[in-house]
């Protein structure tokens, strides 16, 4: 199956979009995580993880949706920070929190979907707070067949009140204030909603950044365990609450308009050498 992907990629040109869709090819093969001591390898968007675990598939408070994508591993940090979020979620009557993408048994670069989500500590949550998901265990067809809809109003950069409530808000807020989160990527209408909305606290709102897309789902990403050393963490996030001039820069003609990338940028990740290991045992 790999020989015939890579000799397809060939025929159309794309050789270094070819080269990481096989790599990709090997990672996604592999359906069972590591045994011994978890460890997140390498960096958000060029790494790997030893010793996964399993997110549980119905949890107080939360729903995992698209089994069949078979990405509900992560690392122990993650899995823990998703099961107390829900918890608080049920606690505070908030609603029930469906949960998108972790990672791979063993992470590692994603056929699709992700350039990041490879090392165990990223994790995709909807807005969708639905009240059927609250009362019984959404079926396997219902997790596969439903959609996260925008909280956007039609293709402006307001916020489309149907779809958007004041739960979101303070799910939003609970995570951002959990010492294990680095930080929550979100459109940049829900981060202009928020610093909009905020009272006198408005330290968890560093914690929020705007990132293209994301106005269906938020991503959380959370720092590098402790005893995990080759993990990577990403830069520190600047001081302030982000509701500034760099928060407007997103609105701008520029930002919404970003150049094209030329079809021959290499984007395979060169990953950790000790992810060698990990993707051979």
């Amino acid at each position: 199956m790999i020989k015939q992907f890579f000799i397809g990629c060939l025929l159309v040109g794309f050789i270094a979009n070819c080269q990481a869709g096989v790599v990709a090819q090997r990672w996604a093969k592999i359906t069972q995580p590591t045994q011994g001591v978890a460890q997140s390898i390498g960096s958000y968007t060029a790494g790997c993880l030893s010793g996964a675990a399993i997110l549980p598939t119905d949890g107080t408070g939360y729903q995992v949706m698209r089994l069949s994508r078979k990405r509900f591993y992560g690392h122990p940090t993650l899995t823990h920070f998703i099961e107390n979020l829900g918890q608080s979620s049920y606690t505070q009557q908030l609603g029930t929190i469906l949960v998108g993408d972790l990672g791979q048994p063993r992470g590692g670069p994603t056929v699709s979907g992700h350039r990041s989500h490879t090392s165990g500590l990223d994790v995709d949550m909807w807005f969708l707070l639905s009240p059927e998901a609250a009362n019984r265990p959404l079926t396997n067809a219902e997790r596969e067949k439903w959609s996260a809809p925008s909280v956007l109003l039609g293709h402006s950069d307001d916020i489309d009140l149907r779809h958007w409530s004041i739960a979101n808000e303070q799910i939003l807020e609970l995570a951002a204030n959990m010492p294990e989160v680095d930080r929550i990527f979100v459109n940049p209408s829900i981060k202009r909603h928020l610093c909009n909305q905020a009272g006198g606290k408005r330290d968890w709102l560093r914690k929020i950044r705007p990132w293209y897309k994301h106005d269906d789902h938020f991503h959380v990403r959370l720092k590098c365990p402790t005893d995990s050393k080759d993990c990577e963490n990403q830069e520190p996030l600047p001081q302030g609450d982000g509701c500034d001039a760099k928060l407007a820069w997103w609105f701008t003609r520029e930002a919404k308009n970003p150049p094209p990338s030329p079809i021959t940028e290499p984007v395979e990740p060169i990953l950790p050498i000790a992810c060698d290991a990990v993707l051979k045992q």
